[in-house]
């Protein structure tokens, strides 16, 4: 499998009450926990044991999830990618 060498910091978070899919900026420093639909006011959280909103409702998991896996590859591999 292979992986992006960055760390994205933009996803796609699609609400599972209405569909709405809404481009948001992560952040890089914090996880998020509670995210409000815009469209129709749902409240999503992330479950006991996920990390953020972002890695259940979000098309790519958050930049520390990301970090993590880069940085398990590296480990593997001996190299960078």
């Amino acid at each position: 499998m292979a992986m992006d060498a960055e760390v994205k910091t933009v996803c796609v978070v699609t609400c599972p009450m209405c569909g709405h899919r809404a481009e948001e900026t992560m952040p890089t420093d914090a996880c998020l926990i509670s995210y409000k639909c815009v469209s129709c006011g749902a409240r999503l959280r992330s479950k006991r044991g996920e990390c953020c909103v972002f890695c259940r409702y979000g098309d790519v998991a958050c930049p520390a999830v990301q970090q993590g896996r880069l940085e398990a590859l590296r480990s593997i591999t001996g190299r960078p990618h």
